[in-house]
């Protein structure tokens, strides 16, 4: 079911932007040789694929404000106890009890880690249209915060997760120390992936991410500490 998923989406995603082939044929797991590299940058580990075959590692920059399709095809928008703060300020709810009444819903859905674990997830979604049921979570919705220039209205206020796309993070504990992991969401929504020989290119992008990845985690943690979201290993 996911690889239909993400093959409708990059033929969607085609109709607007070239997709490398190879980038194309990974995303369908058409690829099978590949490596785990990882790199720490900061307080976050970070899992670059590497295609053995071609000796290139996959990665990514981001093409905004030219391409938006990350919003335009939204599937969920969990928010923190920050977000719930932040967004029902903006929004001008004077009460978080209110913003959580009006502007969101509660879903719960199941998911895999990258370590292949089953997580069962629930957590308090910003609504991407007003009108929007839980019957829908999951599914592409253009996000109502979007104008038709493809700006964000919710912007610096927008979402925590909306900052981290298209990394996805995980925290691990071993010694009784925690790690911060992030790596791709390869969704086939996006066409910033390109490969390359180095991770040059990318090294910046790394930095200034690690910083918003290690800020999310903590705030995700928090939020769950004040159960206003539940993360469950099965």
């Amino acid at each position: 079911m996911l690889d239909k998923e993400i093959e409708s989406s990059l033929l969607s995603l085609k109709k607007n932007w070239h997709v490398d082939p190879i980038i194309n044929n990974f995303m369908l797991g058409k690829i099978s040789k590949i490596s785990d590299h990882t790199t720490k940058i900061n307080n976050v580990i970070f899992h670059i694929p590497f295609l053995d075959q071609t000796g290139k590692f996959i990665l990514w920059k981001c093409f905004w404000p030219d391409c938006n399709n990350c919003c335009d095809r939204q599937g969920r928008l969990p928010l923190t106890s920050n977000d719930l703060i932040r967004i029902g300020k903006k929004t001008n709810h004077s009460k978080v009890s209110n913003f959580i009444h009006n502007e969101t819903n509660i879903t719960t859905w199941n998911e895999v880690s990258p370590q292949g674990q089953n997580i069962t997830m629930t957590t308090i979604n910003l609504k991407r249209k007003t009108n929007e049921t839980s019957l829908e979570d999951g599914t592409h919705i253009r996000c109502r915060f979007l104008d038709q220039k493809g700006y964000c209205t919710l912007h610096p206020y927008r979402p925590g997760v909306c900052y981290l796309y298209p990394f996805s993070v995980w925290l691990e504990n071993t010694q009784n120390s925690v790690h911060v992991h992030a790596t791709f969401q390869f969704t086939g929504d996006c066409p910033g992936f390109y490969t390359s020989k180095n991770l040059e290119p990318i090294k910046e992008i790394l930095n200034d991410y690690s910083v918003i990845i290690y800020k999310y985690c903590m705030e995700s943690c928090n939020t769950s500490r004040k159960n206003f979201s539940t993360i469950t290993f099965n």
